[in-house]
This record gives C-alpha cells, structure tokens and sequence, in this order.
C-alpha cells in the first residue's frame, strides 16, 4: 500500500485542496449549467460549507445540509480522540451513506453530489465504494481535477499505484498550477518507485527526474510552504546517484528564508549530514558547533556520534 501523506503529516484522502480560477483554467470553460453551480461551490467550500443562496436548487440546498452534518460528525470524532464511540461513529457515517443515497436517487446526474460523497466514503476507509462513486462523478463530468486527484490517493492507498498514475497526471493536466497535485506526484514516484520500476514505464534516470520535478514544481508554486521546500530539497538524497552539492544548495535557499532559529539550526543538521556523506567532518562539525537548541539534541548527537566513527577510521 503506497499511503501519500500530505506536508503537515495528514494522510491525503483527509485534505482537499481549494482551487483558484488560475488552477482551474476557468474551470474549463464553464457552462454544463454553470459546471452544476461551480461544482455546488466547490463541493461547499470543500466541506468548510457556507454559500448558495437564495437561488439554490433542492439538490443543492439536501448536499448543503448533509455536508453540514458531517462537517461536524468528524469534527467530533476528531475531538474526542481516543475516546471516540465508534459505535456512534460507525452508526452516523452509515446514516450519512443513506442521506447521500436518495439524493442521488433524486438527482442522479449531480455531479457535486458523487463528488462529496465519494470523498466520505474515503474518508471513512470504504475505498473500492469510493472509488465506484468517483467514477461516476467523472462520467458526469470528466473535467473536475478534485476528482481525478482524489481517485489517484485512493488508488495508491489501495496498493494500485500503477493505476494511480493516470489519475494524478490528468488531474495536473487539468489544474497545473495546483501545487499540491505535483507533490503527490513527487510521493507518488518515490513511494512506488520499484513497481513503476518493474512495468518499464520509466527508467531510473526517467523516474529520477520526474520525481525530482515533481517537488521541483510543488515547491516553486507555493514558495510559503516551507514543507514543499523542504520535501524538494531531501529528493535530491532519493535519487539513484544523489545530488549532494544541489542539495546543499537547496537547503541554503530554504535558511535563507525561514526566520526561527530552531528551523534555521534544523537545517543545518540536514547539511552536516550531507557534509558527512561527502567525507567533509570538518565541514560537517563546523555546523555542529552552531546547533544549541536543546529540542534538536538527539538528532545532532546521532551525527555527531557518526563523526566520532569517521574520524576513528
């Protein structure tokens, strides 16, 4: 199973990106009744629920207050914590399944309506029964990127990464300034790398630079997100033949730009480490002797421990 995890450590099929007109090229060119009202507003402001209106049809008004109701189902699951009712759970997740089934019982061809209720149903680990939802959401409409992204995190977490692949790409097709379609991509190729390996479709130079691309791309689309940053810096340790000095580069960059002295100081265990592989301990102890912060100790005494053996040796 390839689990893709998003920057801040959620597992993917928990987030869902907001997509902005530049992401969505005007959402391919609207109509389709105003792409199903922008796709019932962007799946209710993807589950942070307000909007509509006034004008809202009946269809519309039942996903509204559906989304509503399980908004605040996980919101309590995830308060609890370890003290959840699964029992609760697992009885309001299922009335959720029934409310979702006669709406599209009603209203068979609403798109925004398969698209909310597949992402539920992932939510809760119903993966196949996910995935049959999404497929029908992109019968409805094959131009929705929320769609195609998420039936590639389910596909990978299903161990089909193979079949993940497609999905991802065409939901980068379709949204290619949404940076987090290109990490997922990155995550993808590193994680399921010996099976793409294995089908032909790349060779390691190819999977190498795709991969390396990928984060690339994700991490110049969002410069604020410094956990982009620091996933395209580490791709360089993941290649087959590793970019030590780029990656050097790469975490300079990121020092520059972060203003904590504990992320700075993090960041320079990350190029003692380089240092140490490239057979430079005194580079590599010079940049030990700046770490203080107590928070990081362990992790700079593991290097320093391992620049004790080189130097023995």
């Amino acid at each position: 199973m390839v689990a893709l995890m998003a920057p801040n450590g959620e597992r993917l099929n928990e987030i869902h990106p907001m997509m902005s007109e530049a992401a969505m090229p005007l959402f391919s060119l609207l109509p389709g009744r105003f792409r199903a009202r922008l796709l019932a507003a962007l799946v209710l402001a993807l589950m942070g629920v307000p909007f509509l209106g006034a004008e809202e049809t009946l269809a519309e008004r039942t996903l509204k207050e559906i989304i509503e109701r399980e908004r605040d189902v996980f919101a309590r699951a995830r308060a609890e914590g370890e003290e959840i009712d699964e029992g609760r759970l697992k009885g309001e997740a299922q009335s959720l399944a029934q409310s979702y089934n006669v709406l599209l019982q009603q209203a068979p061809d609403f798109a925004p309506a398969y698209v909310a209720y597949g992402m539920m149903l992932g939510r809760v680990g119903m993966t196949r029964e996910a995935l049959a939802i999404l497929f029908k959401a992109n019968e409805l409409d094959p131009k929705l990127p929320l769609v195609k992204n998420q039936m590639a995190k389910l596909l990978a977490e299903d161990g089909k990464p193979v079949e993940a692949l497609p999905w991802i790409m065409a939901a980068i097709d379709l949204a290619p300034r949404e940076p987090l379609y290109h990490f997922q991509l990155g995550l993808l190729l590193y994680a399921a790398r010996e099976e793409f390996l294995h089908t032909g479709a790349f060779t390691r130079p190819a999977l190498d630079k795709a991969m390396l691309d990928a984060f690339r791309h994700a991490a110049e689309l969002a410069p604020d997100n410094i956990a982009y940053a620091y996933r395209h810096a580490e791709a360089f340790y993941d290649l087959d033949q590793p970019q030590w000095d780029e990656a050097l580069k790469a975490w300079g960059a990121i020092e520059d730009r972060v203003a904590s002295g504990l992320e700075k100081q993090t960041i320079r265990l990350h190029a003692a480490n380089i240092f140490l592989k490239q057979g430079k301990p005194d580079h590599a102890r010079t940049l030990l002797d700046t770490v203080t912060d107590g928070r990081i100790a362990r992790q700079k005494q593991t290097l320093l421990d391992q620049l004790a053996s080189k130097v023995e040796k």
